[in-house]
């Protein structure tokens, strides 16, 4: 690869490469540690004599901003000063909608290797140290050969037949939902596929209704496609349909496991909402994030599988089953929009990366996944009953659960009233202090009052740092009591 200096006329041709190479330490663009082409490769590339180039190394040398090593070469020395510098425009002509965007606040960040917790109940965090890495491997590897027969093409934006049809018996097996290859669309997680399909069906002057509380990033891109999102309250139920306007044109519902409350909607309440939204023609999106994780009773039929007029798009999505950093998932979708989404997934990113789609059709097709997901769901079990075991036990003076019977996060309730009214920020903050790491379920309210509670992820929580972390939330309260 050819270092950028541009070379104008022959005159001070030391000069001109002298300066560049400088202003490029200096300014950052050559990060320290790079190293610089061989003196003679240069000369090459620029046109000069290889003496002008060696000259110019050795002052940027004797100046200190590169350093020479016997053997290996000439590098940007990691002491050279820089102070990085980026051009600002004075003026945009979009800046209202610049700032819309840096306005938003994004809930449900992860945090980085740096800022984890000793002990902590993050929602959405899978067990990592679960994933099967060598089948993985295997599998990948499998990719890479189908990969060397291909031609080099850009793949089809639904995604590889191959995945699509492994997805479509997965789901019709674990969750009943009725489909083929041809009615899967690949995407990068279920983000995606709630943005394709917000694209294709909102927009400014239409309303999406979702529960409240519900999936914020959900509620945050309807609206950032300019669509107003109407709150929709939940009871033991689900959402209430009766109070779905007639105006809006999607409906998001999570009525497996309800983001993030738990309970899942009873089955007259989903015939309700599958008959409102045949009446009003609306499309339901029925995101089904993590109900492949029951631990009581029978499993309910997905909205999908009970729909007989063709108005809901089932999401899904596999981060929550294996790791959050493949970025895979997919929406199964009724004919009226299909063809609209499969045209906006090209638009937008032509196709999902190839390499993990051939990886992840063989791991299903294997019957790895099923068996990945019956050692976590054991795994999740315990810790289920080991947390309800201690909010049923020394936490019930403060605290208690919201009837789940699937995912792997569980909301628990402060007890009213607590005397005196506990603090919630407060307590979020002194947890982490000692390592403890809570979320509160108030951003997850929008125009329905609040409640307090907490969110308990205990998908990447150990089984035996349970009692350790809870001990200290019991702490904590007593503290604050």
């Amino acid at each position: 690869m050819e270092l950028h200096i541009v070379i104008k006329g022959r005159k001070d041709l030391a000069r001109q490469v002298y300066q560049q190479l400088r202003d490029s330490i200096v300014s950052g663009r050559l990060a320290a540690g790079v190293q610089l082409p061989p003196s003679r490769l240069l000369a090459e590339q620029l046109g000069v004599s290889r003496k002008t180039i060696s000259d110019t190394y050795s002052q940027l040398t004797y100046e200190s901003y590169l350093i020479g090593k016997v053997g290996s070469g000439t590098f940007v020395n990691s002491s050279a000063a820089y102070s990085p510098r980026r051009a600002t425009a004075s003026h945009l002509a979009s800046a209202e909608v610049v700032v819309k965007w840096e306005r938003i606040s994004l809930p449900l960040r992860h945090p980085t290797r740096a800022g984890t917790l000793r002990y902590d109940f993050l929602g959405g965090a899978t067990a990592k140290t679960q994933f099967p890495h060598d089948d993985w491997r295997r599998c990948v590897q499998h990719a890479l050969r189908q990969m060397s027969g291909e031609r080099g093409f850009y793949g089809q934006p639904e995604g590889l037949p191959a995945l699509r049809n492994a997805i479509a018996g997965h789901i019709a097996f674990a969750r009943g939902v009725r489909c083929t290859a041809d009615d899967v669309v690949v995407c990068n997680g279920a983000q995606q596929a709630l943005d394709l399909i917000a694209r294709v069906l909102t927009g400014l002057g239409y309303s999406v209704a979702m529960e409240d509380p519900g999936y914020t990033p959900a509620r945050l891109l309807f609206a950032a496609q300019g669509a107003q999102v109407v709150s929709v309250p939940v009871d033991g139920e689900g959402i209430i349909v009766e109070q779905i306007p007639d105006t809006v044109c999607a409906i998001y519902v999570t009525p497996s496991h309800q983001m993030p409350l738990g309970m899942p909607m009873s089955l007259p309440r989903r015939h309700a909402l599958l008959e409102k939204a045949r009446r009003i023609g609306a499309i339901i999106i029925e995101d089904d994030y993590d109900s492949e994780f029951r631990y009581e009773g029978r499993p309910a039929d997905s909205l999908q599988s009970l729909d007989e007029h063709g108005v809901v798009a089932y999401v899904g999505t596999f981060s929550k089953t294996l790791l959050p950093e493949l970025r895979l998932g997919y929406a199964v979708l009724p004919a009226a929009i299909l063809e609209a989404v499969i045209k906006a997934k090209q638009l937008t990113d032509w196709h999902t990366s190839t390499l993990p789609q051939w990886a992840l059709s063989k791991f299903i097709s294997e019957g790895l996944l099923n068996k990945h997901i019956r050692r976590c769901h054991s795994l999740y079990a315990g810790r289920r009953e080991r947390i309800l075991a201690r909010i049923t036990g020394d936490l019930s003076p403060w605290l208690e659960t919201i009837p789940c019977t699937a995912g792997f996060h569980m909301a628990v309730m402060f007890k009213a009233p607590l005397k005196p009214p506990l603090d919630i920020h407060r307590l979020v903050e002194r947890a982490r202090d000692v390592e403890l790491g809570l979320y509160p379920l108030e951003g997850f309210y929008n125009d329905a009052a609040a409640r307090d509670g907490l969110m308990l992820g205990f998908g990447a929580i150990d089984l035996l740092d349970i009692d350790p972390a809870l001990d200290r939330l019991r702490d904590l309260l007593l503290e604050l009591d």
